[in-house]
């Protein structure tokens, strides 16, 4: 069960359960039905978290491994333009290839990096929000707990 899941079933609690006569704003609930689901809320919020920090090393997995097949573009290019050393004509054309290679390595490394960084971002945007909604959703379940104990 997600953390959604859960705070929407103690909404239902709360909107099942019966009012105390001449006291309106106070009502009897399952306290153990109550406890049981925010146990289940404490345990959830680890497990989104533990997700949210998958996504960044995610991240630094694919900004590595543009990095190391950028070095190995560059590598391979380096290699080319030496083996095409033997004549001046040839000599300028293989710089100029490794020139236009490299440029479109770090290119690439540096396109990838910002998608990669924009993904993680807007993940962990996405992360924030829906912990900051549950947050304020517990919040308010909370505090409509203590107004009902009132």
């Amino acid at each position: 069960m997600n953390i959604e899941e859960i705070l929407d079933d103690m909404d239902d609690l709360l909107e099942r359960s019966r009012p105390i006569p001449f006291a309106a704003h106070k009502a009897v609930i399952d306290a153990d039905r109550m406890r049981e689901l925010l146990n289940s809320a404490h345990l959830n919020i680890p497990a989104e978290i533990k997700r949210a920090k998958l996504i960044d090393s995610d991240c630094d997995r694919i900004i590595n491994e543009a990095r190391e097949k950028a070095e190995t573009i560059i590598q391979d290019a380096e290699t080319r333009a030496k083996r095409m050393l033997s004549e001046e004509v040839i000599l300028q054309e293989a710089k100029q290839r490794a020139l236009d290679m490299l440029t479109k390595a770090q290119n690439g490394s540096k396109d990838i990096k910002a998608a990669a960084e924009k993904y993680v971002n807007n993940l962990l945007s996405d992360a924030q929000a829906y912990f900051q909604n549950g947050l304020q959703e517990v919040q308010q379940t909370k505090s409509r707990i203590e107004e009902l104990k009132k």
